[in-house]
Formats: structure tokens, C-alpha cells, sequence
């Protein structure tokens, strides 16, 4: 029976640190479609791969540091501080992708492949650079 115990106090621990990482993941993307100019949801129902792209860009690149956080945290608390840390990490790439790019939201309602991938590029490289610096 105490092994049972065992297994139900891991599989607390999974459900806790697991709910916590989609509500930070939900938390994100809600946050990033709404902080930006275009519509990304609609453009994607509408087929446009550029909005795929950018956005699969920028939620692979926040999962990266916050699935590194998740592995080495040792309490709630400590997750929550590095799932900011990883929210405010992408939320810079989106600023310098806008910067380095004239125009990104235009060129993403246009379509412009180029620029999305340059943009999901930068977002997961950051996310990258962000989850590799989480070696706490």
C-alpha cells in the first residue's frame, strides 16, 4: 500500500506542475493574440500560413523555457516565476521581430512566408536561449 501512496503523490505532482504549464500556455496565447494588431485565429481559419507559422513560432518558442521550468522547479511558486520569465522572453522576440521588420502584422495579414518564418525562427531560438539559461 505505501507504494500505492508513491504513485498517487507523483501523479498529484504531474497533475499540479501539468495544469499550471496549460494555464501559463492559455495565459500566453491569450495574451499574444490579443496584444497584437492582427487577427491571427481568423487569418489561420482563412488559410493563411504566415499567421500559422508566426504563432506556431511564438508558442513553441514559449513552451521551450517553460517545459525546461516545469523540469526544475521545486515548488508552484518557483514555476510561476519562471513561466514569467518565459512569457517575458517571447514577448521581447515579438518586439524585435516588429523592429527588424517594417510592417510584420501587414506582411502577416498579406501572407508574407518570409516573414513569418523569420519571425517563428526568432521566437524559438529565444525560447532556445531562454530554456538554456534556466540551469538553476
Amino acid at each position: 500500500m505505501e507504494g500505492c501512496m508513491e504513485y498517487l503523490e507523483g501523479l498529484l505532482a504531474f497533475a499540479a506542475y501539468f495544469g499550471m504549464g496549460l494555464g501559463f500556455v492559455a495565459f500566453f496565447l491569450l495574451l499574444f493574440l490579443y496584444l497584437t494588431p492582427h487577427r491571427e485565429l481568423q487569418l489561420i481559419r482563412d488559410g493563411n500560413p504566415a499567421a500559422a507559422m508566426s504563432l506556431a513560432g511564438a508558442l513553441i518558442g514559449f513552451c521551450l523555457p517553460l517545459a525546461q521550468a516545469i523540469s526544475h522547479s521545486v515548488g508552484m511558486l518557483e514555476l510561476g516565476v519562471w513561466g514569467l520569465v518565459a512569457l517575458v522572453g517571447q514577448f521581447a522576440a515579438h518586439v524585435f521581430t516588429r523592429l527588424l521588420l517594417p510592417g510584420f502584422p501587414t506582411r502577416i495579414e498579406r501572407g508574407d512566408n518570409a516573414a513569418a518564418l523569420l519571425a517563428a525562427a526568432l521566437h524559438v531560438g529565444v525560447g532556445m536561449l531562454n530554456a538554456a539559461a534556466m540551469t538553476y
